[in-house]
């Protein structure tokens, strides 16, 4: 199933290039970013917003990666390799963007960062350790966004205005709901800020794996048994 899954991946990453539907998430995320960061802020606080911030950006991605392709191309596309395998392409295109993104970030802010943690912390975290929890936060917060985005668009969702309400509703509610993995390792990196003390977030880590895996999974079998 992985190797069928991979060229499918890559033709929608080359759909979302050529359509330039990658630019406008990327746009928003780099304009979150520039008003929500200053050169010189502490890189602990910084890498928290840039997490929390690749949530909304990742659901988007995968509604343009779902969008990218003519209803025509898309249906010979489907009676080819089978909408399941073709959904979960589509949703891997936009893992992989949103995976890029968090990467960028993680570096971007680091160039830009000042002090690791507070000025009052206690603690005095390695810029290494900081880095790898932001970037593990990132990547939670990146497989959480592309499972929003995957259940607030087809085939969960058919018709009507609904799917941007509804991935807004899930993203906010990832972030700030306590038990979500996206919000036990952003807020495990704003504590971390103010302490000095920094814990890798690997149980949120795993965590997201498996709630991506579970829904990417029921949302392709769904795409198999509704016919778009």
């Amino acid at each position: 199933m992985t190797g069928r899954i991979g060229p499918l991946a890559r033709y929608h990453v080359e759909l979302l290039l050529r359509s330039h539907a990658w630019l406008p998430p990327f746009l928003a995320y780099v304009l979150l970013l520039v008003v929500g960061v200053t050169a010189g802020d502490p890189l602990l606080g910084s890498l928290g917003l840039g997490a929390g911030a690749l949530l909304p950006v990742s659901a988007w991605y995968v509604r343009g990666a779902l969008a990218a392709e003519p209803p025509a191309a898309r249906a010979c596309l489907v009676a080819a390799a089978g909408p399941a395998r073709v959904h979960l392409g589509a949703l891997s295109a936009a893992l992989a963007f949103s995976l890029v993104l968090a990467v960028g970030q993680v570096a971007a802010l680091w160039w830009a960062g000042g002090t690791v943690a507070d000025p009052g912390a206690t603690g005095r975290p390695a810029v290494g350790t900081a880095l790898l929890a932001g970037l593990l936060t990132s990547v939670v917060c990146a497989l959480l966004g592309v499972l929003a985005g995957a259940l607030a668009g087809r085939p969960v969702l058919t018709g009507g205005p609904y799917g941007i309400p509804v991935a807004l509703t899930l993203v906010v509610l990832l972030l700030v709901v306590p038990g979500s993995p996206a919000n036990a390792a952003v807020s495990g990196l704003v504590e971390a800020a103010r302490t000095g003390r920094v814990a890798l977030p690997w149980g949120p880590l795993l965590l997201a794996v498996v709630l991506l895996a579970a829904g990417g999974a029921g949302v392709a079998a769904l795409a198999g048994r509704r016919p778009e």
